[in-house]
Formats: C-alpha cells, structure tokens, sequence
C-alpha cells in the first residue's frame, strides 16, 4: 500500500486494517488514549481499533501548533503501540468531522457494530449522539472512565454554595486517600496555608527533562506547519512526552526530584522558572497517557516511604487532582452548554495584543506570557492571579479570555478550560463555582515572584503613569464591582477599605485606570 501524505512513519509500522472486513470496531478519541480503562472484552477480544484525525475539529479555534503537535503525535503513538499489542487499527486523517468519517465507514459495511467511549467535551459528545440515534442498533455508548466521580452522581449538587472542600473532603472518604479511618491524617483536611510561600533567592529548581522529537513527532510537525500555518505560537522545541513510556518517566521525575517542594512553593512564581517545582502532568492526564490515580497514589506511596516529603506536598497535590481537576469536570456536566454565554459583569472588551505578541513593558505579565507563547504552559498561579487577573481589571470580555486559555494551552480542553475562566478566574457565573471574583494588586504578585524587581513599573507607586497598573486597576475594580464585593463575605471589606480613601486618591485611580485603558491595545478580529 502507498504510504500516505505526512502519514509515512506510521504507515512504515502499521498494518492499514480496513473497516470493511471486521464486524466489531471501537472509536478511541484524541483524548482517551489509554487502553487500562477501557472494558475488559476489548482487550479480550482485540476489535478494530478506529483513530481519526479531524482537521476541522482542530480548526475550531487556532489552536498552539505544539498542542496540536502533542496530541496527534500522541495519537499515533497509541496508534503504533496498540498494533504492536495485536489490534488492528484503522487510523485515518481527513478534512471531514469525525462523525462523517464513522458513516461513511457504517454505510460501507453493514454488519459492523461500532463502540465509542462518550467525550469528555460537548460537541463531540452532541455529533456522536446523533450518530448513534441513526445507528441505534448499531452504535453503542460506553462510560467514560478517566475520571473518579460519575458527574451523575453530583451535578445536581451544582449550585452557589456547594464548594469544592465539600467535595473533596467526600472524595476523600471515597477513595481512602490520606485518611487515617474516618479523619484525615495529620489532623487537617487541607494544608494550603502552608503553601503559600516565596522562592527564595539563589533556590535550587531541578531541571525538567526535555524529550527530543523522533521520527514520528517531526512528521507531525511538519503537517502543523503546512497545515495549520497561522495558528497560535511555533512547533519548533518541541519537547513533550508523546508516548505512556514518556509520561511515566516524567511522573517518576516529579516524585523524586519536585514532590517534596512542590507544596510550599505552590504558589510561587519566579523569572524564566515557568515549571518551579509542578509536576507539569496535566497534557498528560487530560489526554489519557496517564491516569489521575497513578499520580495520586504514586504520590501517597513516596509520603509513606520517604520522611523529607512534607504532607502539604502530597494534600495539595490529592487536592489539584482528587478535588480541583474532578470539581470542575462535574461543574462542566451541570453547567453546559448555556455557561458558554455567562457574562456576569458584562465585560464586553477584546482580549489584550499582548496575549498574542507577549510584548508589554509589564514584567509578570511579559514572565507568565513567554511560556505560553513558546511552549503552551504556565502554572495555575500565573494563569489566575496574573493572567485572569488582568484580563479582569481591563474589562476584557471573559468569553474571550476562555477561547484564549482553550487554543493558547497544550493541557488545554473545554471541560477544564470552561470552568476555570468562566466560574473561577472570571466570577462570570456569579458565583457558582467561586465565591468571590479573583483579582487583586500588584501588592500578591510582589509577595509571591521576583517580578516587579524587573519592571519597569514602581510596586511602591499606586496611580500615576509610573505606577505599577494592577494597583490602581484593582481598586477601580472594587469601585466599579461593587455589588460583586458586597455579595462575598470575603471582600466585602475591601469595598470599606476604597471608601475611606481620600476623594484625590480616587480621583486619581480613576484617571490612571483611564489613561491606562484608553492606551491598552486590544486584539481585534479582522
């Protein structure tokens, strides 16, 4: 057989099966790449295995070619590796959705029965639904499970008021992790007051390993390049794990070099140190390389066995994972698809340009942009306290601000994504998922980095055209949202705290807020 375009490497190894003659088939999705979690009779019975590459899906938005990158080099890797495991695998790319692909494959051979695990994210999940209301006797839904929770069985607790501690600490129970019978060990169910400390100067950041692309990677890339041209950021150092052998040599790292400092710094940021001491698994766990029990409990097992592993390390890891990570997912199933509008302070500018060109004299934001742009990464403290955060205090619609982090990440999928902006970073739910709207000066992100001993802006000025933006942006914020602050407990005062500053101080909050606006630029879309 010819080997086709951008396709060679793993035409080279794979054996083409052709739908037409297999009576059993199973679709395996992008981000489900992980066999162990699939039914038993599959492995049992070897079906043929169905992997597509959707270009339009991948055009939906102009996703970071390394993301795309990521997940069809992923993709194929499974590819190869399932038929060296014995299945046959019918692995295609083509301009046409992935739908139209299976009925066309449906319609060329009648008695074949197909099987699909349902989508974590909704518009896969909607073209597939209506596949299987065609085929009904045909196509079957299998339950998807690469999570903890069963969404079922919690969405209807969705509402404002049901936080995560209350989940997770149920999670907990669920899953045994880190409890001693029915409390949890060490006395404290969450140690995040003991993760909120700064990098100290001249502190030892072990070095990430860097995986060079093979064969496989650089094909993929070269069809993102061609195909993709004018999507977000460049495929050139290239340097994710693209394979579950990769991924796994990637969390044995984390354990044994990051674990230990991974709580305390947490919330840390430091100047050209993007990762710190994150273990930088998500793309890994969001696409199925690897499985969020294999991380927690990897991690439990190294606090059981090694005494220099602090238990606020390993909690606030459980917590990201067990908690965090299977909240938001459940808060996607309940909020869908009408949260995609939510708008709740009627923020209605463009995205600043410099979430595309990362040109700013705004050193933290210059620092929390640079990784994104080269490697579609920054850490979730960069992501919520530097950049929602001032997408925030520029009035910058959160609907836009969410279709950024979904192109702009490797990590990046709707069920996470959604969730994060729209009810965490943002409040643009009103407060469903958060309790209060993440903003705040510059006074944290000097408290938690060494940026704004780089910048050009002053941290010790609060108005004025040297003085750092996030400080008079803040407090004209609380003026203007008011109602947000007032409605939360939590902040309530810090609306007292601007009425008492003098009416010249808030004069000129006003006018630097406005000054700063009104010289922002904004992308557009042409």
């Amino acid at each position: 057989m010819e080997k086709r375009d951008y396709l060679k490497e793993i035409d080279g190894v794979i054996e083409e099966a052709d739908p037409a003659d297999y009576d059993k088939a199973v679709l395996i999705l992008p981000d489900q790449i992980n066999l162990n979690v699939w039914p038993e009779w599959i492995h049992d019975e070897k079906p043929l295995l169905i992997l597509i590459e959707s270009y339009p899906v991948h055009r939906t938005l102009p996703y970071h070619k390394k993301r795309l990158t990521y997940l069809l080099s992923s993709l194929r890797h499974f590819a190869v590796e399932c038929s060296s495991n014995g299945f046959p695998v019918h692995y295609q790319s083509t301009d046409q959705h992935y739908d139209k692909v299976l009925k066309d494959i449906l319609d060329g051979n009648k008695e074949l029965a197909l099987s699909f695990m349902n989508p974590s994210e909704w518009d896969s999940r909607e073209r597939l639904q209506e596949l299987r209301k065609k085929y009904e006797n045909r196509v079957t839904k299998i339950s998807n499970t690469f999570f903890f929770a069963d969404p079922d069985d919690w969405k209807q607790k969705i509402e404002p008021g049901y936080r995560m501690e209350y989940f997770y600490r149920d999670m907990r129970k669920k899953t045994g992790y880190l409890m001693n019978g029915d409390e949890p060990e060490g006395g404290e169910w969450n140690y995040d007051e003991n993760n909120r400390e700064s990098l100290p100067s001249g502190y030892d950041i072990p070095e990430p390993t860097r995986f060079q692309p093979d064969d496989i990677t650089l094909e993929v890339m070269e069809m993102v390049d061609e195909k993709f041209p004018d999507h977000f950021g460049k495929t050139d150092h290239f340097y994710y794990a693209t394979s579950r052998k990769q991924a796994m040599e990637l969390l044995d790292e984390f354990i044994d070099n990051r674990l230990d400092d991974f709580g305390p710094y947490e919330d840390a940021m430091a100047s050209d140190e993007p990762l710190l001491f994150h273990s930088g698994l998500s793309p890994y766990m969001n696409n199925g390389l690897l499985l969020p029990w294999e991380i927690c409990e990897r991690a439990i097992e190294a606090y059981r066995e090694n005494d220099e592993i602090p238990i606020n390390s390993v909690e606030g890891l459980v917590r990201q994972i067990l908690g965090w990570r299977e909240f938001v997912h459940i808060y996607y199933e309940a909020m869908m698809p009408e949260v995609r509008d939510t708008n709740f302070m009627n923020f209605n500018e463009s995205l600043p340009k410099m979430y595309w060109s990362g040109e700013t004299r705004m050193h933290c934001m210059k620092q929390s942009l640079k990784p994104v742009i080269e490697q579609g990464y920054s850490h979730h403290i960069q992501r919520l306290m530097v950049l929602s955060n001032f997408s925030n205090l520029t009035k910058t619609d959160p609907r836009e601000l969410n279709e950024w982090f979904r192109f702009a990440y490797v990590d990046a999928h709707e069920w996470v994504v959604l969730p994060n902006v729209l009810g965490m970073s943002t409040f643009a739910d009103g407060g469903v998922l958060a309790s209060k709207p993440y903003v705040s000066s510059g006074n944290y992100i000097n408290k938690m980095s060494d940026y704004c001993k780089s910048c050009e802006y002053s941290i010790s000025k609060k108005t004025g055209e040297d003085a750092c933006p996030f400080n008079y942006l803040y407090w004209n914020f609380v003026d203007e949202q008011r109602d947000a602050f007032e409605e939360s407990g939590r902040n309530s005062f810090m609306v007292n705290m601007y009425e008492k500053k003098s009416e010249e101080n808030k004069e000129a909050i006003r006018n630097s807020t406005e000054n700063f606006l009104e010289q922002l630029k904004r992308y557009k879309n042409s």
